[in-house]
């Protein structure tokens, strides 16, 4: 044999192995998917935030964090992602894309959905059925579209509100008639309480009471009293009683009336509650105001505004965990097993937040507020102490 057939013969050699190199390790690589000896990428993490938000529809920003635990990218095939997020059971949001690329390690998938605000009422509705409470659930799978095996990743969040607590309030509070008829005082609210009544899908009552007394000698007629609410300035409801009461002299006596939110209006309510410009992101503020129609002894009326039993309450809501932007709350992380728990609770004014235990984002809510005295002539000849809990507003989160 010749020196340049034998050089050929040597290179032609290599090359062969070279190539049958590459065919095993290809056939390896593939053999060990097949076989399940390599891993199936997973979702380990999804963060949602909301985006532009309109009249008719909210954007949700979504970062999925793909998992590939394989020494070598996912490209030929890909990875497919789907994911849904629901707020008691109810959709608020799904998407997905097929022939994701995946490296090695983790690779973030960039999604984007639409809530339709229409969508708010139903959940309204849910959350007052539930005791002012929300469980958020988001369900992500990736699959491998060359396996065609997938792995599963949940997460949950429970969000919480107290929009109504305080209101229950035993203070004292003077109603004044601002008529040259009669001297004020002419009523005193002794205590105020409200509840969520039964919740349809067209309207959300309170049904309140207020323990009245009256300091005179002679008997007033309540005949009338009317409310109006809004959340963010937007108008959810007015109304008044078609029932009236008459105060006994030196006596008291319970006035029960119900108001309620119009629900048709909560769309529009979602937009502000979600605008940085109105009041903050995810904050709304609660105002109802009262006034009451009085009838002296001599039959003559008049319009009384309530301004001392105005109730305002200030909501905050952190729904996806942002972050401290929104309130104190926490990332959104996942375990190796692709599921994963937090508790994102909501706060009012007149509470305190404390950090959960465990888990990031979980805050308990605990009442600290101050106490303050009120005298009133309640027909016994002393005055009455009340005592009631102010609380401090700590920049903490409620929750809608």
């Amino acid at each position: 044999m010749s020196p340049s057939d034998a050089v050929s013969a040597l290179v032609g050699s290599k090359l062969r192995i070279a190539l049958l190199g590459v065919l095993v390790l290809g056939g390896a690589v593939g053999g060990a998917f097949t076989l399940g000896i390599l891993g199936v990428p997973s979702v380990a993490a999804v963060d949602n935030t909301f985006g532009n938000v309109t009249n008719e529809t909210t954007e949700i920003e979504t970062d999925l964090v793909v998992s590939n635990p394989n020494p070598v990218g996912i490209g030929l095939d890909g990875v497919s992602v789907n994911y849904t997020v629901s707020m008691n059971d109810i959709e608020i949001a799904q998407g997905g894309r097929e022939g994701v690329r995946v490296g090695t390690g983790n690779s973030t998938v960039d999604l984007e959905t639409h809530l339709r605000n229409e969508e708010i009422p139903p959940w309204w509705v849910s959350h007052v059925r539930n005791g002012e409470r929300t469980a958020l659930d988001i369900e992500a799978t990736a699959t491998s579209d060359r396996l065609g095996r997938g792995v599963d990743f949940s997460q949950r969040r429970e969000i919480e509100t107290d929009l109504l607590g305080a209101f229950n309030s035993d203070e004292t509070r003077p109603v004044n008639a601002d008529s040259p008829l009669m001297s004020d005082p002419v009523l005193y609210v002794n205590e105020t309480r409200g509840e969520w009544g039964t919740v349809s899908e067209s309207e959300t009552p309170i049904e309140m009471a207020f323990t009245v007394y009256n300091p005179n000698i002679e008997p007033y007629a309540v005949t009338e009293i009317g409310y109006d609410i809004t959340m963010n300035g937007v108008e959810m409801g007015s109304g008044q009683t078609e029932e009236g009461y008459v105060i006994p002299s030196h006596s008291t006596e319970t006035v029960e009336f119900t108001t309620a939110l119009q629900n048709r209006h909560l769309d529009d309510w979602w937009v502000t509650h979600l605008d940085e410009d109105v009041r903050g992101h995810q904050v709304t503020g609660l105002r109802i105001e009262f006034y009451a129609v009085i009838e002296f002894p001599g039959g003559e009326e008049v319009t009384v505004p309530l301004d001392d039993l105005t109730y305002e309450e200030t909501i905050e809501t952190d729904i996806f965990g942002e972050g401290d932007d929104v309130r104190d709350g926490s990332d959104s992380s996942g375990s190796e097993d692709g599921s994963n728990s937090e508790d994102g609770r909501s706060e009012t004014d007149g509470g305190t937040s404390d950090d959960g235990n465990t888990t990031d984002g979980e805050n308990g809510t605990d009442s600290d507020g101050g106490t303050s005295e009120n005298e009133t002539d309640d027909g016994s000849g002393d005055g009455t102490e009340n005592e009631t809990d102010d609380g401090d507003d700590d920049g903490g989160v409620l929750p809608l």
